[in-house]
């Protein structure tokens, strides 16, 4: 992590490595500038591709099952007639959606219990950190399912908060170990003994330093919600209306496209979960460069 002096409060340093941050923008690594221009074509591609290209209804008949590519489909048809390009536009976006709000849930859960636990000690560290193992000893796969099965209906914000309550306890762990070696540093005893109250501890005092890794935890959740919507989806178990890259691989599966050659049906999706994950874990692991300069390859 960036070395902060000291003698600084967390509300200073806060600042000061917003300044760092954006001093150093025109510094960024190839690796950094390639993963956010990569993301945001995607995410270009899923807002304002519908209205570029014209195509509002992704669940409009276009032709029959499986037609090749052509000028009236440009990535040909899916399994009832509908068209892959537009669905891609409409699939991309909502898979994105579930991952932010999955990932936001689940860096929200892991900050909060990892703090709390980190900074309190004693029997609620224990009880905190208790439940954290036991969740990560059940496959989160199993309790995505069951809970998928419990709700009637699975809407994009139902489907994202699924997730992102199953995925939060490595975040857990690891602000658990930071915020105990934070806590024991000088200017959080001199925060401590000028009165400033716990709540105001955490936050101006401990996550301020820890700033770093919680945006990458978010880029990580991200894309992990993104692939567990999808592998849900391909079960049977995505969301009740609308559609997204996980249901596109899921028909393209019931209708055998691998087995008919309809390859249409089943690489783009595959392709941009592909490009998804990659532009995510390239943002992920050059963004503590953003932070700490001293990382920064020469």
């Amino acid at each position: 992590m960036t070395a902060i002096p000291q003698e600084q409060t967390g509300g200073q340093m806060f600042m000061a490595g917003l300044k760092r941050t954006r001093n150093t923008m025109s510094l960024l690594n190839p690796r950094f500038m390639f993963g956010l221009v990569l993301l945001g074509f995607l995410l270009f591609f899923g807002i304002f591709g519908p209205f570029i290209f014209n195509k509002t209804d992704p669940m409009k008949f276009v032709g029959m099952l499986y037609d090749p590519p052509s000028a009236t489909a440009w990535l040909g048809t899916d399994n009832f007639g509908r068209d892959v390009f537009t669905q891609l536009m409409f699939g991309i976006r909502t898979s994105l959606m579930i991952g932010i709000i999955a990932g936001t849930v689940a860096t929200l859960i892991g900050v909060l219990i990892g703090t709390v636990a980190g900074y309190t000690g004693g029997m609620v560290e224990e009880v905190l950190m208790a439940l954290t193992n036991i969740v990560i000893t059940i496959p989160s796969i199993v309790i995505l399912i069951l809970l998928s099965i419990a709700f009637k209906t699975r809407s994009l914000l139902v489907m994202g908060i699924i997730i992102g309550v199953t995925t939060w306890p490595w975040t857990a762990r690891a602000v658990r170990a930071q915020t105990s070696s934070l806590r024991t540093r000088e200017h959080v005893d001199v925060a401590r003994l000028s009165g400033t109250p716990t709540l105001g501890l955490i936050f101006w005092e401990i996550i301020p330093y820890m700033l770093s890794y919680i945006v990458m935890a978010f880029v990580l959740q991200l894309n992990s919600g993104i692939l567990q919507e999808a592998a849900l989806s391909m079960l049977g178990l995505g969301i009740d209306k609308g559609i997204s890259l996980g249901i596109m691989l899921q028909w393209a599966l019931l209708w055998e496209s691998v087995r008919t050659g309809a390859w249409w049906a089943f690489i783009p999706p595959t392709l941009l979960l592909t490009l998804i994950a990659f532009s995510l874990l390239l943002l992920q692991s050059s963004i503590d460069e953003i932070f700490n300069p001293r990382l920064r390859r020469s």
